[in-house]
């Protein structure tokens, strides 16, 4: 039964990804449709890496800022929820953890495009904060120039 449910979340995450490579290869609108499916599939109480990976992307498919925002408020809602109670022993737990910076930095740039500064300066002092953990490989290296670039636009404002 454990790895039916391993397979199963195994074909989540490449169904994730797959609309993933659609959005990649610029294909926004298939991409978002296939996210709301997976989405609707998820529900409330689906995994929370799955959520909080499909949410975190889904954002970016978005046309309207305000939208870009409640889908990057859905996509750290659901890496709370993994990093709480029960859910702390979920071994996907430091997948999610390395999300926090770039969350963060998710909303500190829709906050900004919403001329919201100082909700942008919130989270990116988090984003700053949560990228102590990163590795200092491409992927850490990436978000961190990712959060001094947004702090220099910032700065302009």
């Amino acid at each position: 039964m454990v790895e039916q449910q391993e397979a199963s979340e195994d074909a989540v995450m490449t169904r994730i990804g797959q609309a993933i490579m659609l959005l990649h290869g610029g294909d926004r609108e298939e991409a978002r449709n296939r996210f709301g499916a997976l989405w609707s599939e998820l529900g409330a109480d689906g995994d929370a890496l799955h959520r909080c990976t499909l949410a975190h992307y889904m954002a970016d498919t978005q046309d309207d800022p305000g939208d870009e925002l409640a889908w990057d408020l859905r996509a750290l809602t659901a890496a709370e929820g993994a990093s709480g109670g029960r859910a702390a022993e979920h071994p996907d737990l430091p997948a999610v953890r390395a999300f926090y910076p770039s969350l963060h930095l998710n909303l500190a740039a829709d906050y900004l495009k919403l001329q919201r500064p100082d909700s942008a300066r919130i989270h990116l002092q988090r984003a700053r904060a949560a990228a102590e953990s990163l590795a200092d490989d491409g992927y850490g290296g990436g978000v961190r120039a990712a959060i001094d670039r947004l702090e220099l636009r910032l700065r302009e404002q």
